[in-house]
C-alpha cells in the first residue's frame, strides 16, 4: 500500500518531481523520459508508466527554460513511434508463437481471424486514437502486430499518433502549465488529462453501440 500511496502522489504532482529529477540529472534527464516513453508504448507490461500528465508537466517546464522545447519535440516523438513499432513487432512475433499448434481456447485460429478482421476495419484510427489513451496505447500495438497489421500502414498512422501525442501534450503545458491555479492545483489538472483523453474511447463505443442497436429496414415484398 505504502509504494501504491508513493506512485499516486509522484503521478499527482509529477510537474514537482520532474523539476527534481532534471536538477539531478541534468541533460541525461532527456535519455531517461525518452527510455520512460519507449517502455510505456513498447512494453506490454509497463502501461502504469506516467505519459500525458509527464508530457504536460515537461511543457511547462520547457516555458521557464527549465528544459529545451526543441530538443523535447525532437527527441520525444522518435521514442515514441520506436516504442509503438517495437511493441508491434513483438506482437508478430508472440502471435505466430501462441497460434502455432493445436487450438486453445484464446489461442485459436477463429480468435486470430477475428483480430485481423478489426484491424482490417478500424485499424488505422484505433492506432492514432489510442496513443492519446492510457494503457490503451500500450496494448493497441501488440494487438495490432497479433493482428498481422500491415506495417506500412501501422508505421504512417504511428507517426500520426506518436508525434501528435507528443507535440499536443507539450505544446499545451508550454502555454498552460505556468497560468497560477494550474501550478497550484496540479493534481486537479492530471486529473481533467485522464479524463479528456479517454473522452475518443466513449465517443467510439457510444457510436458503434448507436450503430449496433439500428434495425435494418424490412426488404419490400
Amino acid at each position: 500500500m505504502e509504494f501504491l500511496s508513493q506512485a499516486l502522489d509522484v503521478l499527482l504532482h509529477i510537474d514537482y518531481y520532474l523539476a527534481q529529477q532534471v536538477d539531478l540529472y541534468g541533460p541525461w534527464i532527456y535519455g531517461l523520459i525518452a527510455l520512460i516513453i519507449f517502455c510505456e508504448t513498447g512494453l506490454v507490461v509497463t502501461p502504469f508508466l506516467p505519459g500525458d500528465s509527464m508530457l504536460f508537466a515537461i511543457g511547462a517546464l520547457c516555458a521557464t527554460g527549465v528544459m529545451d522545447l526543441e530538443v523535447v519535440l525532437a527527441l520525444f516523438p522518435l521514442a515514441a513511434i520506436a516504442g509503438d513499432n517495437f511493441n508491434r513487432l513483438m506482437g508478430v512475433w508472440f502471435g505466430k508463437k501462441a497460434f502455432s499448434g493445436r487450438d486453445r481456447p484464446i489461442f485459436n485460429q477463429k480468435n486470430l481471424k477475428k483480430a485481423s478482421d478489426f484491424y482490417e476495419k478500424y485499424g488505422p484510427k484505433a492506432v492514432t486514437i489510442c496513443r492519446f489513451v492510457p494503457f490503451f496505447r500500450t496494448y493497441v500495438p501488440f494487438v495490432a502486430g497479433m493482428a498481422e497489421m500491415k506495417w506500412k500502414t501501422f508505421l504512417l498512422w504511428s507517426i500520426l499518433g506518436g508525434a501528435g501525442w507528443v507535440f499536443s501534450c507539450v505544446l499545451a503545458g508550454f502555454f498552460f502549465g505556468n497560468i497560477p491555479f494550474v501550478k497550484n492545483h496540479f493534481e486537479l489538472v492530471v486529473l481533467s488529462i485522464i479524463g479528456i483523453s479517454l473522452v475518443p474511447v466513449v465517443i467510439e463505443f457510444l457510436k458503434n453501440r448507436s450503430r449496433s442497436h439500428v434495425q435494418p429496414e424490412a426488404p419490400l415484398p
